[in-house]
């Protein structure tokens, strides 16, 4: 389980293209527990991007074994359009990544070409000035492991490195680890890396839970995760889908909606796509007919021609 902290600030560099350091830090941004702020590196040495990096302004204050499961967004603004552009996200970049006391910094060595960025055709420098936005959430672990699973993995013996005498990373294990952690959606206990997807269903869906009947957490984990297993094979471009997909897939369906899902938009999206398969394979019959039909000419050529 974990709870979620988040906030969205701006950073902007003042007179940017006359910019001599190596690096420059932003304002540090309380967030939860602990105080942010974004680095730019504008000239670097035999770089031809920005870099722009999230770091933990406070690290050394804070608790030793201290981590961070941050999801964040930098986004650098186009603050001039032309009149006929849609107003959308201009060059932003997402990601997930713990920070510890090792780790204390992430981001992004090549956030946009400093050519690009420096082109007044671009829009994203007026007067000098360039416009830096953050979306930092922060997701602070609660619990994580079954006890069975902490012991078992506690008592596991570290393997000897094949490279050398020394032990193995314990980064393996710590991915394992952190790759079973799990966070409350909307009373689903989730993976971490599938809460955005989840979100995203109930955003999209707000009642496609209202009827489901299981209590049972490890239930409502299993059919969520079986949920986004159909999800993500009816998300599945027409050429991968065989026709036995969409046969394990209705019955999936079927499964799902016993369960007491409210699916009826993914039952649209499979009809949808058993019509296209189906004229997919009319159309592939029909091209085999057109194949045959041209070789049977090309016979009659050849005999033409012979004669």
């Amino acid at each position: 389980m974990a709870m979620q902290v988040g906030k969205k600030f701006s950073w902007v560099i003042k007179d940017f293209p006359s910019l001599q350091c190596e690096i420059c830090y932003s304002a540090p941004v309380l967030i939860g527990d602990c105080k942010w702020r974004l680095c730019a590196y504008p000239k670097e040495d035999n770089v031809d991007d920005l870099s722009l990096y999230l770091e933990v302004a406070d690290s050394e204050s804070l608790p030793s074994g201290w981590r961070k499961y941050v999801k964040f967004r930098l986004s650098i603004v186009k603050q001039v359009l032309e009149i006929d552009t849609e107003l959308q996200d201009d060059s932003h970049f997402k990601t997930y990544h713990w920070f510890d006391e090792k780790n204390s910094c992430w981001g992004f060595p090549s956030m946009i070409p400093l050519t690009k960025l420096h082109d007044e055709k671009e829009g994203f420098l007026v007067n000098g000035d360039l416009v830096i936005v953050a979306e930092v959430d922060v997701l602070e672990v609660i619990a994580t492991l079954d006890e069975s699973e902490e012991s078992e993995e506690s008592c596991r013996p570290v393997k000897k490195s094949k490279h050398g005498g020394g032990e193995e990373s314990i980064d393996s294990l710590k991915e394992a680890h952190l790759g079973k952690e799990t966070m409350d959606v909307n009373g689903f206990q989730v993976l971490v890396s599938q809460v955005e997807s989840v979100r995203r269903i109930f955003e999209m869906h707000p009642d496609i839970a209202v009827d489901f009947r299981a209590k049972n957490q490890h239930l409502r984990k299993a059919c969520m995760s079986f949920l986004l297993s159909l999800i993500e094979t009816l998300c599945m471009s027409l050429k991968d889908l065989s026709n036995e997909d969409l046969v394990e897939a209705d019955v999936a369906l079927t499964y799902v909606r016993d369960a007491g899902f409210k699916v009826d938009w993914l039952e649209k999206k499979l009809e949808i796509l058993k019509e296209k398969k189906e004229k997919e394979k009319c159309s592939l019959i029909r091209l085999e007919e057109m194949k045959d039909k041209l070789l049977e000419l090309k016979q009659k050529c050849s005999d033409l021609d012979a004669l």
